[in-house]
């Protein structure tokens, strides 16, 4: 066992990897119930206010880009000459992402009927949010010192603040943080209109325009930490001391703020940034301290085999169940029903209905950890 690994090289950071992909699991998990109707309590966002562990994973990923994008882009950022090249590959990975986060949100419609597909086709989404939110922070870290960054990171939540509690809502006359009156949703509607919005909610979208804003905030702090962990004149036990320090202050900030502005996702609140990312901060030190440094790393690879192929299983965990949903089969009673819903009739029938939504859940994450394994065998890595 090496208890402290060299410093001195850049290597891949087995506990990002682990994080990112334990997160993406748990992203899979959180979006695959059989029956959405049968749901645990923890597997559900909040209802407005307030954070449940499903609030935590889309945060943890931003934060997890801006850390990836501070081991990426590193030596790149050394050298201003490579910055046009580095920031127009970021633009075109970040187009990449975004036009798939469009192609989930047209499927299957944009194949039988594609004028009324892009009439009512939701532009934000999530992977359009980390495409935003990743090209955003790539040009802010490479353009900054890690002191800016972290002046523009608290700009950007000092500036939130103000816009959502202060600035009147048009239409309504006063600023809120209700769900349909407040100024997001009200820019939401106004420059998106509610055709191009989430489908559940119509009048507001919870990855809408102004709420990317504090997003990019969440990136930019994974950043700080990611530049840190790179330090290579600071031990591995000072960094973990103080990221985990650190980590907790942030949540205390985030806990003390909710008390004027509510720890919220939809709204991606300034508190909802500095608690969800105090949080991830305090989990990646405890990763990087037990796996990159302690060596304990036998139990990581079912994540890890995640991690190293995030984008690429959560776009086909997205696109697949749409296809089985288009292909009808024949029911025990002889009517028709899509496969998904054939498929799930086996679960409904062995458990409870909501465990039986749990046990597919936890089907299909064990169907892509399966081939995931096998692509990491074989060193297929699909980079987006």
């Amino acid at each position: 066992m090496n208890p402290q690994p060299s410093l001195n090289k850049p290597v891949r950071l087995l506990s990002l990897d682990f994080f990112r992909g334990a997160t993406v699991a748990a992203m899979i998990l959180v979006n695959n119930p059989g029956d959405w109707g049968n749901t645990y309590a923890p597997l559900k966002h909040a209802e407005w206010n307030g954070c449940t562990p499903t609030d935590l994973i889309f945060p943890f990923f931003l934060f997890i880009v801006g850390v990836s994008i501070a081991y990426a882009m590193g030596s790149k950022k050394a050298d201003p000459a490579t910055h046009g090249k580095t920031i127009l590959k970021a633009l075109k990975r970040a187009l990449i992402l975004f036009g798939l986060g469009l192609f989930l949100s047209l499927f299957p419609k944009v194949f039988t009927a594609p004028i009324e597909a892009f009439q009512n086709v939701r532009i934000p989404g999530v992977l359009q949010r980390i495409a935003v939110v990743f090209f955003i922070s790539s040009v802010i870290f490479l353009k900054n010192t890690e002191r800016s960054i972290f002046k523009i990171l608290l700009l950007i939540l000092a500036v939130y603040w103000a816009l959502m509690t202060f600035v009147p809502v048009p239409g309504s006359g006063y600023p809120n943080l209700e769900k349909e009156t407040n100024l997001g949703a009200w820019l939401d509607r106004t420059i998106l209109t509610e055709a191009h919005l989430y489908k559940a909610a119509k009048t507001w979208d919870p990855e809408g325009i102004l709420s990317t804003l504090p997003a990019v905030a969440t990136g930019l702090f994974g950043i700080l930490v990611g530049g840190y962990l790179k330090r290579k004149d600071t031990d591995a036990a000072t960094k973990i001391a103080w990221l985990f320090c650190t980590g907790c202050a942030a949540v205390a900030l985030g806990l003390l703020l909710d008390l004027q502005f509510p720890i919220n996702k939809s709204l991606w609140t300034s508190s909802f940034v500095l608690y969800t990312g105090g949080l991830a901060t305090i989990i990646l030190s405890l990763c990087y301290w037990i796996i990159d440094v302690q060596q304990y790393n036998r139990f990581t690879r079912p994540f890890v085999v995640y991690g190293v192929n995030a984008i690429t299983v959560f776009f086909l965990s997205g696109l697949i169940p749409r296809i089985l949903r288009l292909i009808t089969v024949k029911g025990a009673d002889g009517s028709d029903m899509n496969l998904q819903a054939w498929m799930y009739s086996g679960f409904a029938a062995t458990f409870s209905p909501i465990n039986a939504s749990l046990a597919w859940a936890i089907s299909f994450i064990l169907f892509w950890l399966v081939i995931l394994w096998v692509m990491y065998d074989k060193k297929i890595i699909i980079k987006v």
